[in-house]
């Protein structure tokens, strides 16, 4: 723990701080921060002045103001770093000839503690959360009429018409109601919005709001003082606090050691070091996507772990695979994105007009209606980043955004990166590229082990190894392993200059509380339209697979005409054992074209999914447009092989219910929907698509060994119980049983009771089949669901 206030610090006189909107007494005992933060004990609401811009605290029976800002304190038109404030001084803020001024006048020293009673606390030692009441906020909106006659409710939103408009995207149009039940009591009640309402972090549909809560909706955040609802909007300029994070593995071992580290707002962080160095787990910490094991991150003061589900939406993430689909055109995919991301009432035009400022910051305008795949890899890396601007994120994130690009495009996307910091993001960029590290505002160095080797400026970072150049860096950690270059690093001046000096105060941990799932969606349905529209353009768009899908029941079926058979599937009682292999093999095309559609669609898509999921996309939501659409070209499939594969074949003179075909048609769309299932569930299980080719292979032998015409099952102890969980066993089933196999093939083996013609026998089957579909579908949606943001 920090030490209290020393004696000499609280002999300190009274400071009076004057500001254009208002007066602060600063009494000794306490550090003071300044700037546009609105958590800040001084605000000073202007572009130019930092997010974190000075500090002032009492030192020796006098005050010190130190400059922590990137645009500079000033006094008599020179810049300051850290000065005594004697008498009467005005500094300014931001710029030297007219920046907002910060009158400081030292009164008479306070009076002295009373015998016992504790000294005050220090802002660094038990860090504000969010605005306090003495804020300068955006606006401010009275809550309650002057007269106190009656309760008052204020509608806010996005919409015009409302009380308190929030223009903001991700808000809803009427995203929430305040309301005043009484002299000095508040409440504010959610009407369904997209993106949620949080009282001090935490979801709430209606919660009792005081002046100590923070009331979060969109970018901005409410504090209540008095009969006053003061607004506070995140513009952007932020800064963040990584405190003593520690990530340890399931047995133990540390990954990730007590790297603490300050980020300032609009900067462009590098972080570099050998492969196993912990770059990933780092970013993974810091986003909140992997919690750190221990210690944690702080957005502005704020918990980013405890008060995850509120600040996610102002977080975004470039991984280095692809988070759009290629095959459709720039802007195209953009649009599909904002349906998900923003609220289900946000108009076609308001979407619009997001995606071509977006195009239009990022120079991708030109190539709106180009494919992605045809774009060049900094192009890409662009689409990518516009995916995630599309909700105005403060931070931004990356992962290796550079690598596989030449020379030329890496220095352009890292130009790109710096631009988009300095206009007002905190960006982040974990890479294995070190040519172009001078664009960055700050280089984070890791070695293995998960320690923090350097934090500063690159410019001296290779000074501060002793190195030419960083290869030999990297290659002085790999032959000097035990060496501690963390500790070499937190004893030298360059620590104390760029990590300690930036850190406020803080124990490290975060409350145990338990953030929620990602917001639902305000209409399900709506998201469900969006997928199912957005898979069928993608398979529009390649003619290669629309081809397949096409021809694929064509050949299979061509396969069992070719099958010799002179009674086709008919005949009188024993007369025709050749009719169980035409129908075995109508079974297998079945399954195969089931299973061969949906075996790849999950993990190839992966990437997407886990960044659309972090940004609150519903698992069950996404499953179902995989299952909708991929089962209506299953059926469809299915269809035409029955049709082409009994083309001029004999067929008995009616089914159980329908005639033959129709009834041979039905049972084979319900087992390829099965079979669907059961490939969706097999690409949820595997890490890459290269795996998915053996698991097809496997699993259709399987069906087929398991079907009950290869080989007799009934009776079968441990081959006849495998085949319970076959899909192809109860299709063969029901498929024998319409044709009524069992008596057709009398005399050549004893027929299988699943193959009785009648009624009870098909409902059995089919139901059973569908059952075990279901079975595959509830285990893919726990696959799916456990590929969420992990927490602590």
């Amino acid at each position: 723990m920090t030490a209290g206030p020393s004696a000499d610090s609280l002999a300190a006189p009274v400071l009076v701080v004057r500001t254009r909107n208002g007066v602060h007494r600063l009494r000794p005992g306490a550090v003071y921060h300044v700037g546009r933060d609105p958590a800040a004990d001084i605000v000073v609401d202007e572009p130019r002045v930092s997010w974190r811009h000075a500090v002032i605290r009492p030192e020796q029976g006098h005050w010190t103001i130190e400059d922590v800002s990137t645009n500079g304190t000033y006094l008599d038109g020179r810049r300051i770093t850290r000065m005594a404030i004697a008498g009467e001084r005005v500094f300014l803020l931001g710029n030297a000839v007219d920046g907002p001024a910060l009158a400081c006048s030292a009164g008479e020293p306070a009076a002295p503690p009373a015998p016992g009673a504790s000294a005050p606390h220090a802002a660094q030692h038990a860090p504000p959360r969010g605005p306090r009441v003495d804020r300068n906020p955006s606006q401010i909106i009275r809550v309650a009429p002057r007269a106190q006659q009656a309760p008052r409710t204020l509608r806010i939103g996005r919409a015009p018409d409302n009380d308190i408009v929030v223009a903001d995207l991700v808000v809803s149009r009427y995203h929430a109601e305040l309301r005043m039940t009484g002299p000095g009591r508040c409440e504010i009640v959610d009407l369904g919005s997209h993106n949620g309402t949080y009282v001090n972090g935490v979801r709430v549909q209606s919660s009792a709001l005081t002046e100590h809560d923070l009331l979060g909706i969109g970018h901005a955040t409410y504090r209540l003082v008095g009969q006053e609802l003061r607004e506070f909007l995140d513009t952007g300029d932020v800064s963040v606090q990584v405190q003593d994070i520690t990530v340890r593995t399931g047995d133990g071992k540390v990954i990730m050691d007590r790297v603490a580290f300050p980020i300032p707002e609009r900067s462009l962080v590098a972080v570099i070091g050998p492969s196993g160095a912990g770059k990933s787990t780092l970013l993974g910490a810091v986003t909140g996507m992997r919690p750190a094991t221990e210690g944690t991150v702080r957005y502005d003061n704020r918990d980013l772990y405890s008060d995850y589900d509120e600040l996610r939406h102002r977080i975004g993430l470039v991984p280095q695979e692809d988070i759009l689909h290629t095959q459709l055109a720039t802007r195209q995919a953009l649009l599909f994105a904002a349906e998900l991301r923003f609220p289900g009432d946000t108009r076609k035009d308001e979407r619009e007009r997001r995606v071509d400022e977006v195009l239009q910051e990022l120079g991708l305008a030109p190539h709106a209606k180009t494919r992605i795949d045809r774009l060049s890899g900094g192009q890409r890396k662009r689409v990518s980043v516009a995916l995630e601007l599309l909700t105005k994120p403060s931070l931004l994130f990356l992962d290796e955004p550079t690598s596989g690009l030449d020379p030329g495009l890496d220095k352009t996307v890292m130009e790109m990166l710096k631009g988009l910091a300095h206009d007002g993001r905190t960006v982040i960029v974990v890479t294995h590229s070190v040519a172009n590290l001078d664009t960055c505002d700050r280089l984070l160095v890791l070695v293995p082990g998960g320690k923090l080797a350097y934090y500063g400026p690159p410019a001296e970072g290779l000074a501060h190894f002793g190195k030419q150049t960083w290869a030999e860096v990297f290659q002085a950690f790999d032959r000097e392993p035990n060496r501690d270059w963390a500790a070499e690093f937190r004893n030298s001046p360059r620590y104390t200059r760029y990590v300690a000096s930036g850190m406020s105060g803080g124990n490290g941990h975060t409350d145990a509380r338990t953030p929620s799932p990602p917001p639902p969606q305000q209409s399900r349905f709506g998201q469900l339209s969006t997928l199912c529209r957005r898979y069928l353009a993608v398979i529009a768009s390649d003619r290669a697979y629309l081809a397949l899908i096409g021809v694929m029941p064509l050949l299979l079926g061509g396969l069992i005409v070719a099958i010799p058979s002179d009674k086709g599937l008919a005949g009188p009682p024993g007369t025709n054992p050749d009719a169980s292999s035409k129908l075995m093999v109508l079974v297998f095309a079945a399954c195969f074209v089931g299973a061969g559609n949906a075996i790849r669609e999950l993990v190839k898509e992966r990437t997407i999914y886990q960044r659309e999921r972090a940004a609150g996309l519903s698992a069950a939501v996404y499953l179902m447009s995989k299952l909708l659409v991929l089962g209506v070209i299953t059926a469809i499939q299915a269809v035409v092989l029955v049709g082409v594969g009994l083309l001029g074949t004999r067929l008995p003179d009616s089914g159980i219910v329908l005639p033959v075909l129709p009834e041979l048609m039905i049972e084979m769309a319900v087992l390829g929907g099965v079979s669907l299932a059961l490939g969706l569930l097999l690409s949820a299980s595997v890490s890459t698509s290269e795996k998915t080719l053996p698991l097809l292979i496997v699993s259709s032998m399987g069906q087929l060994v398991l079907c009950g015409a290869l080989v007799a099952l009934n009776g079968t102890v441990g081959l006849e119980q495998l085949a319970w969980i076959s899909p192809s066993r109860w299709g063969m089933g029901a498929a024998a049983g319409t044709i009524d196999l069992g008596v057709i093939q009398q005399g050549v083996s004893d027929p299988d009771p699943l193959w009785k013609h009648d009624q009870a026998h098909l409902l059995t089957n089919l139901g059973l089949d569908v059952a075990l579909g279901l079975v595959f579908v509830v285990l893919t949606w726990w696959r799916l669901e456990r590929l969420r943001p992990r927490r602590r």
